[in-house]
């Protein structure tokens, strides 16, 4: 975590986060790494990272809704005085709005999936096959506990290697738009892992989600390429079940990259290319961006919300903002 001139303290900005957030990914703009705009007299932030010419920005402008547009267009006479260009990435539809407004040409890029705790239950039918993974993985000698981070960090840091090991040499781990173990965050976060005869196999952080859906952001994840069906699963099932009793209202399962695109969502100032260059993306982007499994994992659990989240470019799109959010993310 960095700040520059006019910025917020890393309490602060989690304090404003408290407060003021309403993206249920919002979270992670406390990543280690991140840097964070404000102006002063204001309450609010922006956290952004940068990458070649671009400030690549997160999730909106994270303040009262008074002071939005003012933060946004500070926002973008900093990095026009720094001689780059800003994109945002990870916008919710109110985001989208504002930003057209203040000039930005904005298009989908994604979609993000929730599951309404106090409405959720593995009964039926339609749960057949995730009941008989997560009791397949039960069988197998699995337990799954709830535990402090600094407990489990080595191994931790073990599997996380095997785990990139095991994508391939060329294969970087994605940050920016996914949660992380450690840093000045952590006490946060939820942490859940799963065991086999003693040994961490998989485990699940969960971050605090804020504002109109609160609960928690199931943010990062990892398996041992060694593990069997239905380990995720299970430890995903057993947090479940614990924020249930806790009286959580939402698990939020987070942004999934060029998936459910419609036109249909399109704000007034989307670019055709750009849009069709996502779609473009959603058909072949697979070595780009891990979208299918991704997918595939969230639906399984049949998400109540799926709602569209927006790119965006100051000034028209330009191909070189998209290469550098995927470089930002370490999806290239």
């Amino acid at each position: 975590m960095s700040t520059t001139e006019g910025s917020v303290a890393f309490d602060t900005a989690a304090q404003a986060l408290r407060k003021y957030a309403d993206n249920p990914s919002a979270f992670l703009a406390l990543n280690t790494g991140t840097e964070y705009f404000s102006v002063p007299g204001t309450e609010g932030f922006v956290a952004y990272r940068t990458a070649g010419r671009y400030l690549v920005q997160f999730g909106g402008v994270f303040g009262p809704e008074e002071e939005r547009e003012k933060l946004l267009d500070a926002f973008v006479e900093f990095a026009r005085a720094a001689r780059k260009r800003v994109c945002a990435i990870q916008l919710q539809r109110p985001d989208a709005d504002l930003y057209a407004r203040c000039g930005f040409t904005v298009n989908q890029v994604g979609s993000s999936f929730s599951l309404h705790l106090p409405d959720f239950t593995l009964k039926g039918s339609r749960f057949v096959k995730l009941r008989n993974k997560i009791s397949r993985a039960g069988r197998s000698g699995l337990r799954v506990d709830e535990v402090a981070h600094e407990d489990v960090a080595e191994e931790l840091a073990a599997l996380d290697r095997r785990w990139l090991r095991g994508k391939g040499r060329h294969v970087k781990e994605i940050e920016f738009l996914v949660g992380q173990c450690g840093g000045p965050a952590q006490g946060e976060r939820r942490l859940f892992v799963g065991r086999v005869e003693g040994a961490v196999v998989a485990y699940i952080s969960y971050s605090p989600a804020y504002g109109s859906r609160p609960g928690w952001l199931h943010d990062l994840s990892r398996r041992d390429s060694g593990a069997g069906p239905g380990v995720m699963e299970a430890v995903n099932a057993h947090a479940v079940g614990v924020f249930r009793e806790e009286g959580a209202e939402w698990l939020h399962f987070g942004f999934t990259p060029f998936t459910r695109l419609d036109q249909d969502v399109e704000v007034p100032a989307a670019s055709a290319v750009t849009g069709r260059f996502m779609r473009f993306l959603a058909e072949h982007g697979e070595k780009v961006y891990p979208a299918s499994s991704q997918l595939a994992y969230k639906e399984k659990w049949a998400p109540q919300l799926v709602l569209p989240e927006y790119l965006a470019f100051h000034g028209r799109a330009r191909f070189g903002a998209i290469w550098q959010i995927l470089r930002v993310t370490r999806s290239i």
